[in-house]
């Protein structure tokens, strides 16, 4: 039985988590499973009831504002449940997708597994926890171009956003790129600033 089980795809932006659920998701349809596509509403990069992968293929979708209303839209007849963006989905998410499998649903879901500062985002740190498979995707780096970024670089106007941005700012590829470790950055301009005005104390040995 392919019911109680959780595969969730994680990485960076750009490395293809949605286009990778979107094949999952049609591979179910293809075997005559019914699926519950689910999308947090915060997520408004698509202009409409669907999600979307970069490379245009889409699904439709219904989007959810807190996650305990997921229970509500899945029925007891469908027997796969695909959720993009767990990321921004708040700390109930992990109840509702343990609930889910406990009724022998196939949960699949997508999330960022560290926010644009590379810190662990929300509650995918115990998603991952409870996840019956786990794959992490690399994208490209957008800097120097090899093959294992990791880290989500949020840009504007073109540079790397200063640490003491807001946690979620929904963008596209002009306001997000995949770097890797190297080449990743994070500007904190605040104590930057701090550290210029310090005023060094004189002291003398006695």
């Amino acid at each position: 039985m392919e019911g109680y089980s959780f595969e969730l795809i994680t990485g960076p932006m750009s490395c293809g988590k949605t286009e990778e659920l979107l094949r999952r998701v049609r591979r179910c349809i293809i075997a005559k499973k019914k699926v519950k596509v689910i999308s947090p509403d915060v997520d408004t990069r698509a202009k409409g009831d669907y999600i979307e992968s970069r490379n245009g293929l889409w699904l439709d979708a219904i989007k959810i504002k807190h996650a305990i209303h997921i229970l509500s839209v899945v029925k007891p007849d469908d027997e796969v449940v695909a959720i993009d963006e767990l990321q921004f989905f708040d700390k109930n998410i992990t109840k509702v997708i343990t609930k889910l499998m406990d009724e022998g649903k196939k949960v699949l879901g997508t999330g960022l597994e560290l926010d644009f500062k590379a810190e662990p985002f929300g509650s995918m740190p115990e998603l991952m926890c409870i996840a019956t498979k786990v794959d992490k995707l690399h994208a490209v780096c957008m800097k120097c171009g090899c093959e294992h970024a990791t880290r989500t670089q949020r840009l504007i106007d073109g540079k790397p956003a200063d640490k003491n941005s807001p946690l979620i700012m929904i963008g596209g590829d002009e306001t997000y790129e995949a770097r890797c470790i190297k080449c990743y950055e994070l500007p904190d301009i605040e104590h930057q600033k701090q550290k210029r005005n310090l005023k060094v104390l004189p002291f003398s040995f006695k």
